[in-house]
């Protein structure tokens, strides 16, 4: 075997366009193309992602280091040796050599002399904390593997994306604006990757809507690749004017949770390349905690989710839960995991607040729906509920969605309806046409000040709470629109109009039979 060996770098040149940068990535992409263990992006994007985050802690620690010399501290980096970016990367390791580095357990140097390979040391590291980014480097490389054949083509991989600096800040947000894109190339072609996308257009109005503050923390306990958590932070870094308020940004701003290896791992990317110098994302199922503990440490300022639904939950994970509010649907479960960890109102202070997506059926489900829905509206004020038009979510799902908005304290009094129109002449939002975050002006606007009419109305609490908690409510004085309805939905109205006319005719029918036998009488 060849024992790795530094070679020379020539210095980077000045700093990267984004131009140049996506040149870079598409090169990039394009040499992983011709390996025969990639079969598309959902192969390609995992690998290009633990690739670039070990360039990127190269760099961060090459940094670190530098300024530790200057104040004359000691520094100890988190991957050490050999094991670092520019020690095998830039060493003379290709081919065969370079595989059995990355892959195998035990790497020989030279006869007698072995070494872990190096996913076997990434995933062995141990930190001093769960925080610490030993741990974190750990957690992300247990669900990671190398997926390349060709040690060549590998090789060929990892010097292009050495062209990378993460120092730049500007390379960086770069960066982070083409890996948004390649996320939603992989979702689009990946079949059931899509179960971790909500559209950029909604994620960016419900932010705006619940408008966190620097200083709170924003959970997503289901964050899939963090679509909600880059964009929360991009909302809190908007309001950094001192370097304290940068430290208070990276301390403990956005909290995430993300139980699949996969989306895990892209999520702790995305929130890097935006400029989050530890994501803090748990790797568990976040329903894996019993209720009934979580107090208010556990509790958060603002949550954002689109929880999957549809999914079962093992009884384990149910006995979680209060007994008349166990379920396997796993919808149900994360709203009650959301009511508990917002945050209780203290003294003047607000309570916690959240924007949730949910099904249509969660708005008129019964049993332990219900029970849910009312406890929601006995200790939240669930002021809002958005109403979202076909499509929002193709191509990954055609289920009617809304947008539950809420706050702890107060009980419901009243409940906001507002139904968001598709764009005019528009019959549906489809793959090629999504949702854009314009539309949601007038929505915005409506937002702080309210009034009822053609797209929004009310509901008084007590009628909902009398109609055994169907959140499920049409807007009585708005027209039908039957261009936009779905068929299915289109034929039931049909049939209902139908059903009526028959009455009626019954009806007309019975009274003339009347009139005629008073005649004959």
């Amino acid at each position: 075997m060849t024992t790795p060996r530094s070679r020379t770098i020539k210095p980077k040149t000045e700093q990267s366009t984004a131009q140049r940068l996506s040149s870079v990535v598409k090169s990039v992409r394009d040499s992983m193309r011709k390996d025969k263990g990639l079969s598309g992006d959902a192969d390609r994007l995992p690998m290009l992602t633990w690739l670039m985050f070990l360039k990127f802690l190269d760099d961060l620690e090459e940094t670190a280091q530098a300024e530790a010399e200057f104040e004359g501290r000691t520094y100890r980096p988190v991957l050490e040796g050999v094991y670092r970016w520019q020690g095998w990367a830039r060493s003379d390791l290709t081919g065969d050599d370079l595989l059995a580095f990355v892959n195998q357990e035990k790497y020989e140097l030279r006869p007698g002399e072995e070494m872990p390979g190096l996913f076997a040391y990434l995933k062995g590291l141990q930190g001093e904390g769960q925080r610490d980014r030993r741990t974190v480097v750990a957690e992300i490389f247990r669900g990671v593997q190398n997926r390349m054949q060709s040690g060549y083509l590998l090789k060929e991989v990892v010097q292009k994306l050495d062209a990378l600096d993460f120092t730049s800040s500007d390379e960086s947000h770069t960066l982070g604006a083409l890996y948004e894109g390649m996320l939603k190339d992989m979702r689009d072609s990946a079949g059931d990757a899509g179960e971790f996308y909500t559209p950029r257009a909604v994620v960016r109005f419900m932010v705006k809507a619940l408008d966190p503050h620097l200083g709170e923390t924003v959970l997503d306990p289901a964050c899939g690749t963090g679509g909600f958590l880059v964009e929360a932070f991009e909302h809190l870094r908007e309001q950094v004017k001192t370097t304290e308020d940068a430290e208070l940004l990276q301390s403990r701003s956005v909290l995430g949770g993300e139980a699949k290896p996969l989306p895990y791992l892209l999520a702790q990317m995305n929130l890097t390349l935006h400029g989050l110098e530890s994501p803090q994302i748990d790797s568990g199922n976040s329903l894996r905690h019993n209720l009934a503990d979580l107090g208010d440490r556990d509790r958060v300022d603002v949550i954002l989710a689109n929880p999957p639904f549809g999914g079962e939950e093992e009884k384990g994970i149910q006995n979680n839960f209060p007994a008349d509010k166990r379920t396997g649907e796993t919808a149900l479960l994360f709203m009650q995991l959301i009511m508990r960890k917002l945050r209780r109102a203290v003294s003047k202070t607000r309570g916690g607040r959240a924007a949730v997506v949910v099904p249509n059926g969660f708005l008129f489900a019964d049993g332990v729906g219900a029970r849910i829905k009312a406890e929601l509206m006995a200790e939240f004020n669930l002021h809002t509920i958005v109403r979202l038009p076909n499509g929002v979510f193709a191509p990954y799902t055609s289920i009617p969605t809304n947008i539950l908005f809420f706050e702890r304290g107060e009980p419901t009094g009243t409940v906001w309806y507002y139904e968001h129109a598709l764009p005019e002449g528009r019959k549906n939002y489809t793959k090629t046409q999504p949702v854009q975050f314009e539309e949601f002006a007038p929505l915005l606007s409506w937002w702080t000040n309210r009034e009822e009419n053609e797209r929004s109305w009310r509901v008084d609490a007590s009628v909902l709470a009398a109609n055994s908690y169907n959140l499920d409510v049409k807007n009585t004085s708005a027209a039908q629109d039957f261009e936009h309805m779905p068929p299915e939905q289109l034929l039931a109205d049909i049939l209902d109009k139908e059903r009526r006319i028959l009455s009626l005719l019954e009806e007309l029918q019975a009274e003339l039979g009347q009139q005629m036998a008073e005649v004959h009488a």
